[in-house]
């Protein structure tokens, strides 16, 4: 069965920068439609980035011009980049794509 597990999480000071992996196994990612989310405390889960099976990418408008998805098929893993963190970018991460969900790293901006 397919199975992400994310990594990259962490804490970080505000401007500072954190880039987040996904890694994929049982299933070629390359093949789907893969995004990034979100969830902070107290809120819903909220999408980040997507980048569909033919690369083509989409983001937030609120992490437009900091954050960018990627995909790396040789390793079949997918990462977001993310540059000049702000504190309202403190949430868990979590990864998903092929029907399925990682279990979220945390990143902590202050």
């Amino acid at each position: 069965h397919v199975q992400l597990v994310e990594s990259g999480g962490g804490s970080v000071q505000a401007g500072g920068s954190l880039r987040l992996s996904c890694a994929a196994s049982g299933h070629i990612i390359s093949n789907c439609g893969m995004g990034w989310y979100r969830q902070a405390p107290g809120k819903e889960r909220e999408m980040v980035s997507g980048i569909s099976s033919a690369s083509t990418t989409t983001y937030a408008d609120s992490v437009k011009g900091r954050f960018t998805i990627s995909r790396d098929n040789a390793k079949n893993t997918l990462y977001l980049q993310m540059n000049s963190l702000k504190t309202e970018d403190t949430a868990v991460y979590f990864c998903a794509g092929c029907g399925v969900w990682g279990q979220g790293t945390q990143v902590t901006v202050s």
